[in-house]
């Protein structure tokens, strides 16, 4: 395996394993973890095409999930009064609450794995993530 490869491969791991810890936390706020992406987005990408585009996702499956989420109460649509022919997405107060506790929990879970490293080591991390970014 390239050192590429197995970078990724690193990466990865770390993600779902993070995601699988705190998976009970934001299954018990009524969500799916890329619900919970979904709506950690929506209010710097409040158009279902951006957030499709921001979040790397089928457009298709964005709908899927939005139709969800407003049906849950999280999120809902309103016409863009800058151009009348567009939807616009908004957290509910309910929504706002549970995008903020499920990215406190994976956060929690994300600090547990960088509690492993010195201030320097994660400060070194942060530099080279935002990078490759």
């Amino acid at each position: 395996m390239s050192d590429a490869a197995r970078i990724w491969s690193l990466n990865y791991r770390v993600l779902l394993s993070v995601i699988s810890c705190a998976e009970d936390e934001i299954c018990a706020l009524g969500l799916e973890s890329k619900e919970l992406f979904l709506l950690a987005e929506i209010d710097e990408h409040p158009y279902p095409a951006e957030l499709a585009t921001a979040l790397s996702m089928p457009k298709a499956t964005v709908t899927v999930y939005l139709k969800r989420l407003e049906a849950s109460g999280f999120v809902r649509r309103e016409i863009d009064p800058s151009d009348l022919r567009r939807h616009r997405l908004l957290l509910t107060a309910t929504g706002r609450k549970a995008a903020t506790g499920g990215m406190s929990a994976l956060s929690e879970e994300f600090d547990k794995r960088l509690r492993r490293l010195t201030a320097a080591q994660q400060k070194e991390l942060k530099t080279l993530l935002e990078k490759i970014v």
